[in-house]
């Protein structure tokens, strides 16, 4: 099988207390869909936890609108440690989330009754799309984007993962995991100076060089439909010194872990990314024909990026369609086909309600 990739599955956000990271992401981010939650220990990560074993707790959550979903993650064993600085655009790694919005002044005008910090008004990136950014309770910055992609309309003022904004050493270098692997082969702007539509973000007065990047291909894969199409903006600002967002800390401490991607072909993928330089730093496979996440199985791995940027790749292979009634979907004797929308229906059944 050749490998490809299917879309931004879910963007990792790390918080202190789990229960209240879904809950608050659910109320005001509309992710309610719970597709599995489990506690149990990181064992396979010790490359990127300091050489230890973590116990955790995850919430995969889904937003029925379409984009990625957020795995809010959270240490159990240890106290969760907070970054020890005021994280600015362009630090190392993923400094900021990009949210969809298929109504952006509506998003807007809905965001400004709840308990979500607003940064900036609406405003036109250099490609002229409008946008603005929004701070959560948790300190994490997200970029919410006009994009008219909906799967299906809820109600819900914005969908879910749009991609990412992410810091850099140097873009060019960047360029060969983001552009060379991950398959972002169009440059919607590149362009450098001081930006407009930054101002209240931190770090804004800086000067940067900005490149937004698209797929020029349509997504395949069995959750195609539903995750949609994704944008990654790298930045490298130009006249301070850049900080790892994880400076003193580890993976899974709060912010933006790591951004993960649908795919098949994990043997080949396997394979590519030795031969470019960027090798499998955890590989699941290796020790497992699948790996249990209870609610779900499946195979995943980790490249690192030439900035820091933690990449996961899953390739699913059980999937929960009506959890009381122990129904699960084995995507293995599916193939690649798209999932029918009856099966993405099916995921409403986990919708967490007021």
């Amino acid at each position: 099988m050749a490998k490809r990739i299917n879309g931004i599955q879910q963007l990792g956000v790390g918080v202190t207390n789990v229960k209240e990271g879904f809950e608050w992401y659910r109320k005001n981010f509309g992710m309610d869909v719970k597709m599995f939650e489990e506690a149990a220990v990181a064992e396979l990560m010790l490359p990127h936890t300091a050489g230890q074993t973590r116990e955790r707790h995850a919430i995969l959550a889904l937003n029925m609108q379409g984009g990625g979903g957020f795995e809010i993650w959270q240490h159990t064993a240890k106290k969760p440690e907070k970054p020890k600085f005021e994280i600015q655009i362009g630090d190392l790694g993923i400094c900021i989330g990009k949210l969809k919005s298929g109504n952006l002044h509506k998003t807007y005008a809905d965001y400004q009754k709840k308990d979500i910090e607003i940064l900036t008004e609406i405003a036109k990136d250099p490609a002229g799309n409008e946008h603005f950014y929004v701070k959560d309770t948790f300190g994490n910055i997200w970029d919410v984007v006009n994009e008219p992609f909906v799967y299906k309309d809820k109600g819900l003022v914005n969908g879910g993962i749009y991609g990412a904004i992410i810091g850099t050493k140097n873009i060019n270098e960047s360029m060969k995991v983001y552009n060379d692997i991950l398959g972002y082969d169009t440059i919607v702007y590149d362009e450098t100076g001081k930006f407009s539509d930054w101002v209240g973000v931190p770090g804004c007065d800086n000067e940067y060089r900005r490149v937004l990047l698209k797929h020029s291909k349509t997504y395949k894969g069995s959750f195609s439909p539903l995750l949609g199409p994704t944008q990654i903006e790298l930045v490298q600002v130009l006249d301070r010194e850049a900080r790892d967002i994880f400076e003193e800390r580890i993976w899974g401490d709060p912010g933006f872990i790591h951004l993960c991607f649908d795919i098949n072909g994990m043997d080949e993928l396997r394979e590519e990314v030795k031969t470019k330089g960027f090798p499998f730093t955890v590989d699941s496979a290796k020790a497992h024909d699948s790996f249990d996440m209870g609610e779900a199985a499946g195979n995943f791995s980790y490249i690192q990026a030439p900035e820091g940027t933690l990449i996961e790749f899953v390739e699913t292979h059980k999937i929960p369609l009506m959890k009381k009634l122990g129904w699960y979907l084995d995507l293995r004797k599916r193939g690649e086909k798209p999932l029918p929308g009856w099966m993405f229906s099916m995921f409403e059944l986990m919708r967490v309600k007021n």
